[in-house]
């Protein structure tokens, strides 16, 4: 995958939304409209895509999945469909061969880099950067600022919990996962900078001892949203060096059938180790 194709469709969506003089929460429907672009609902019987985007000559439209019943997971169905409308070359791409639907499957779990263009588009324009650290920076690190970031920009609690950690200088890690198995992990870069940090793998296998896999062995967990918090250490988590205290809080994610993990590792503070000649990097708190 190309790390500079994503950041250019994270990009390109910010510039948008500055463009456009877009605030949050970003209305979707309002600049879909502005490009001629119907958008609909489709039937809650249909289920297998979370959207689609149909062309017509030079008219399109989006059809966005309602079996899910997450405001956020919409939205951002929606917002990875105007990323294959907006993105250069994207159009060409997915309706290549005469084809005039393109169904989606969002939320960063696809191996195809279009596909990920676009939910790096979706990220960028529900959540651009420069918006989405002003308000990040009025809470604590952790489950809580995720949580008010997914209230403020209409988003899902992954979607804001993937797209904090990125913007974040914080050491945190956010583990998607079912049952025993980690689906894909997001961790920041001073997480990833931690000695001996080793990155979980798409099926690998949760911590025996972590609080993630305790709580996914009760399926009410996830299909009732349950939240749980509890200590753990970096190296039960990702093979750290040395033992780094952390807090992990777990949520089930209701009718997504998985469970959003949040590790927050508990690292002395930057600033105090930042010589005063230095300019110190930016924190939400």
């Amino acid at each position: 995958m190309s790390d500079t194709r994503l950041r250019d469709a994270t990009q390109h969506a910010e510039k948008l939304v500055r463009d456009e003089k877009l605030e949050l929460p970003i209305d979707l429907i309002a600049l879909a409209k502005s490009r001629d672009i119907l958008v609909e609902a489709k039937a809650e019987g249909a289920k297998g895509v979370s959207g689609m985007l149909l062309r017509v000559g030079n008219n399109f439209s989006i059809g966005y999945a309602t079996h899910i019943k997450s405001t956020g997971f919409q939205r951002f169905s929606i917002a990875h469909e105007l990323g294959h409308y907006f993105l250069p070359g994207h159009p060409e791409h997915v309706f290549s061969g005469g084809n005039v639907v393109h169904e989606s499957h969002a939320g960063f779990g696809s191996g195809d880099q279009v596909e990920l263009e676009a939910d790096h588009f979706a990220a960028g324009l529900l959540m651009p950067s420069y918006l989405f650290k002003a308000e990040a920076g009025k809470y604590s690190d952790g489950f809580t600022a995720i949580e008010k970031m997914a209230e403020r920009c209409e988003t899902s609690l992954t979607a804001s919990a993937i797209r904090y950690a990125e913007l974040t200088d914080a050491a945190i890690a956010v583990v998607i996962s079912t049952g025993s198995s980690v689906n894909y992990c997001f961790a920041s870069l001073a997480m990833r900078g931690i000695r001996g940090y080793k990155h979980p793998l798409k099926g690998s296998v949760l911590p025996r001892e972590s609080l993630t896999r305790t709580f996914n062995q009760k399926e009410s967990n996830i299909i009732t949203a349950q939240r749980e918090d509890d200590s753990t250490d970096l190296i039960a988590w990702f093979r750290a060096d040395d033992e780094i205290d952390a807090c992990e809080e777990v949520i089930g994610l209701g009718d997504y059938g998985k469970t959003l993990t949040i590790i927050t590792a508990d690292l002395p503070d930057q600033d105090e180790e930042v010589d005063d000649m230095t300019e110190r990097p930016p924190r939400f708190k």
